[in-house]
């Protein structure tokens, strides 16, 4: 398994507070040791403060590069973690919401935890697509075109882009198995880090 995903290139995109710090530090740790080549981007290149339940403070994170030096043309997934003061300044944000549009219109998959997916709806990307969340999020997928499932993990696909979505930290361990598998069944490589110059 630790060399299951050698080369694929995987974004991670954050604020710079409100993080929920397992849904950042767990796949950051995990997908990097399966072989994926993960970079923390986050709207700012400075320190990003994480918290556990939205309340309670956790690690303080030095992100790799700020959002707006992300070229979608060199990214094989984006993980979007969750955190309720994290996804409401990601949603807000037009780089953000940009970066989002590019890579679902280029097909490159997009995987959201918990309040995560806010960032899809306010990018307007859910018409057709199948998800799940954390559960207060519902009305605001489903009026934004999406259909909501409480299931610990869902894979969906419409019009050849693939999204993958959890609801909370305990179904990290599934949430990361399907974007393994993913990134797995597609196969590529290439040096992520080295591209960024």
């Amino acid at each position: 398994m630790p060399t299951q995903l050698d080369g694929a290139r995987v974004l991670i995109a954050t604020s710079n507070t409100g993080v929920e710090h397992d849904e950042l530090i767990v796949p950051l740790n995990g997908l990097r040791e399966r072989g994926a080549l993960v970079v923390h981007a986050a709207l700012k290149n400075e320190p990003v403060h994480t918290f556990r339940h939205d309340l309670d403070p956790a690690a303080t994170v030095q992100p790799d590069i700020a959002l707006g030096e992300v070229d979608p043309g060199k990214i094989d997934l984006l993980v979007i973690p969750g955190g309720t003061v994290n996804a409401d300044k990601l949603r807000i944000d037009e780089s953000a919401r940009e970066l989002v549009r590019t890579l679902a219109a280029a097909g490159t998959p997009i995987a959201a935890i918990c309040h995560g997916p806010w960032l899809l709806v306010d990018a307007g990307v859910l018409p057709g697509m199948t998800l799940t969340s954390y559960a207060s999020l519902r009305t605001d997928i489903e009026n934004a075109g999406g259909k909501w499932m409480d299931e610990p993990v869902v894979r969906t696909e419409y019009d050849d882009w693939t999204l993958i979505t959890s609801r909370k930290p305990d179904d990290l361990p599934d949430f990361i198995d399907a974007i393994t598998d993913l990134l797995a069944s597609r196969g590529r490589s290439s040096a992520w880090r080295r591209s960024l110059g």
